[in-house]
């Protein structure tokens, strides 16, 4: 039986910086406190989407999911309710980047991007809980309020977001 060396190559050491960045985000918003119940501003998804413009979809895929399950699991929250949450969540916004990343630089820019990635994981979410948690039609007064709050922090992340990739120019 020969023995077999891993190489990891430039795109997994990437990929790991970036995801262990954005797995601090994560753990970062998670210790402050959000003033309204299920709203927070998604630091991390800037990372994500920084991935995705400067290496491709490839990398915030990977990004997205490594930090969505190693998050999960270092706050002690994996498999329960509140990963599947953000589970779908980020596939949801993963989904609808990789249907615009095409377009980015001809009909959108950063900050329209995050605002779909924003919107998509706000709808993601919403789905999930009126499926699972709260089976009721009355979940949907809510929904203007969180559509809301994606609006201002898409606009928010996705303008440092722009910051940094000027930066990095």
């Amino acid at each position: 039986m020969t023995q077999q060396i891993i190489k990891p190559s430039q795109d997994d050491h990437r990929i790991a910086k970036l995801a262990a960045v954005a797995i601090i985000l994560s753990m970062i918003e998670f210790f402050f406190p959000s003033p309204i119940p299920g709203v927070k501003p998604g630091i991390a998804n800037i990372i994500t989407l920084y991935a995705l413009i400067s290496f491709g979809f490839y990398t915030a895929f990977w990004v997205s999911i490594i930090r969505i399950f190693i998050s999960s699991i270092l706050l002690g929250s994996f498999l329960s309710p509140t990963f599947f949450l953000s589970f779908l969540g980020g596939i949801s916004s993963l989904l609808i980047l990789f249907l615009l990343k095409n377009f980015y630089g001809k009909f959108f820019g950063v900050i329209s991007l995050s605002l779909w990635a924003s919107f998509a994981h706000i709808m993601g979410q919403f789905i999930l809980v009126r499926l699972w948690i709260v089976p009721d039609d009355g979940i949907y007064t809510l929904l203007p309020f969180f559509l809301l709050s994606a609006l201002i922090f898409g606009v928010i992340n996705g303008f440092i977001t722009f910051l940094l990739l000027k930066q990095k120019k």
